[in-house]
C-alpha cells in the first residue's frame, strides 16, 4: 500500500515545470519560511506567546531527536535508493523512516494549536504541504510521513503535559502558607 500511494503521488512529478517548482519549494525552502514565521510571530506578540514559541521549538526538537533514535534501530532506505523514482531534490544519504521534517513540523504545529487554534490550523496546513511535497519529490515514503506525524504529535503531547505540570506546581509553590 505504501509503495502504491508513493507511486501515485511521485508519478505526477516531472510532468509540469510549474508543479515541480512548487513541489521543490514546499519540500525544502518553505520549511525555513514556516520556522521564520513562528519567530516573527513571537516578535510581534512576545508578551503573550513567548511560551508557545519556546515550547513549539522544544517539541519540534524532541520530535527530531526521537526520529533520529528510531532511525538507529529501524532505518529504511529512501525511495530513490530501491526504486526508479522521479527525484526532484538532491540525494539525501540519511535514512527515510520516520520523516524528520514531518515529525519536527507536526510537533511544532501541535503546540501552536494548543495555544492558538487558528494559527495552529495554518501551521498544520503548512506541515501537510511540506510532508506531501517530500513524497512528491521522491525522498519519502507515505508511511514515513505518517510515522513522523505521530512522533510529532506525541512529542507535543509530552511537552504540553510537562508544561502544564510545571505551571501547576509553580502556582502551588508561589502560594503563601
Amino acid at each position: 500500500m505504501d509503495a502504491f500511494i508513493f507511486q501515485k503521488i511521485n508519478a505526477l512529478a516531472l510532468r509540469s515545470l510549474w508543479a515541480d517548482s512548487l513541489g521543490i519549494f514546499f519540500a525544502d525552502p518553505f520549511s525555513y519560511i514556516v520556522g521564520a514565521s513562528l519567530i516573527i510571530f513571537l516578535v510581534w506578540n512576545i508578551k503573550k506567546y513567548w511560551p508557545m514559541v519556546v515550547l513549539a521549538l522544544i517539541s519540534g526538537s524532541l520530535a527530531k531527536g526521537i526520529t533520529e533514535i528510531i532511525r538507529l534501530f529501524w532505518g529504511r532506505p529512501r525511495p530513490f535508493v530501491e526504486n526508479n523514482v522521479n527525484l526532484l531534490i538532491d540525494n539525501i544519504n540519511s535514512k527515510s523512516f520516520p520523516s524528520g521534517h514531518a515529525s519536527f513540523f507536526f510537533g511544532l504545529s501541535a503546540v501552536v494549536y494548543f495555544f492558538n487554534k487558528k494559527l495552529g490550523l495554518v501551521f498544520f496546513a503548512a506541515s501537510c504541504l511540506i510532508s506531501i511535497a517530500r513524497v512528491y519529490c521522491g525522498i519519502h515514503w507515505p508511511f514515513d510521513i505518517v510515522a513522523g506525524f505521530f512522533v510529532g504529535i506525541i512529542s507535543a503531547f509530552i511537552v504540553i503535559k510537562v508544561y502544564k505540570k510545571i505551571i501547576a506546581n509553580r502556582s502551588l509553590i508561589c502560594r503563601p502558607f
